[in-house]
């Protein structure tokens, strides 16, 4: 594993835990000779994470649309800022750039980027591990919805073993590392019925 891509909020959130867990991350990324893929701002988790692996002596890689350079405050020191024309090609670049992905705790568009990378790997769209940093049990309710759809029957259980659920980088990345995707995805479902 190369790179690795993780979206994260633009704030700091209300604990510390959020930036403790973004510099663990970080050393973890670092110790491992991992590039950091990332949504490019100077803010927030965000930035904190790129300052991290920056100062560790990694590479850190940025993705942000023009419209948000000045929103953003995009970061002026990363190892290499792409700046695209659209969230969509956003989106995009970080998944071509990256051969996984980490959800550190955020707001609606770190689990935005997050669904629309997990759906990609249950359509047969990648074979990428995806992953929720779940700190201080920033993630408990999601689980537990997401065990309730299984139950409800909307989301296959291969499907929902696809998104790798850890407490401590170390162990995410181990998991990351021996990751294998399910033989199965929807599309080939689709086309067997």
């Amino acid at each position: 594993m190369k790179s690795v891509c993780v979206y994260c909020g633009s704030s700091p959130g209300r604990q510390e835990a959020y930036s403790d867990a973004a510099r663990d991350l970080a050393r973890s990324l670092v110790d491992r000779n991992i590039r950091l893929v990332y949504g490019g701002a100077s803010v927030g988790i965000m930035g904190l994470v790129a300052d991290t692996v920056l100062q560790l002596g990694g590479q850190a890689v940025g993705v942000i649309p023009e419209a948000l350079v000045r929103r953003e405050v995009a970061h002026k020191h990363l190892t290499e800022l792409h700046v695209t024309q659209s969230m969509h090609e956003r989106k995009m670049l970080m998944a071509e750039l990256s051969d996984g992905f980490i959800a550190l705790p955020g707001g609606i568009g770190t689990l935005e980027e997050l669904f629309e990378v997990w759906t990609w790997a249950q359509l047969g769209l990648h074979k990428k591990p995806c992953g929720l940093l779940n700190i201080a049990g920033y993630f408990d309710a999601l689980t537990t919805f997401l065990d309730h759809a299984v139950a409800e029957q909307f989301v296959k259980q291969p499907h929902h073993s696809m998104l790798l659920v850890e407490r401590d980088p170390e162990a995410l990345l181990d998991r990351f590392g021996s990751y294998q995707p399910p033989a199965v995805t929807k599309w080939v479902e689709e086309d067997e019925t």
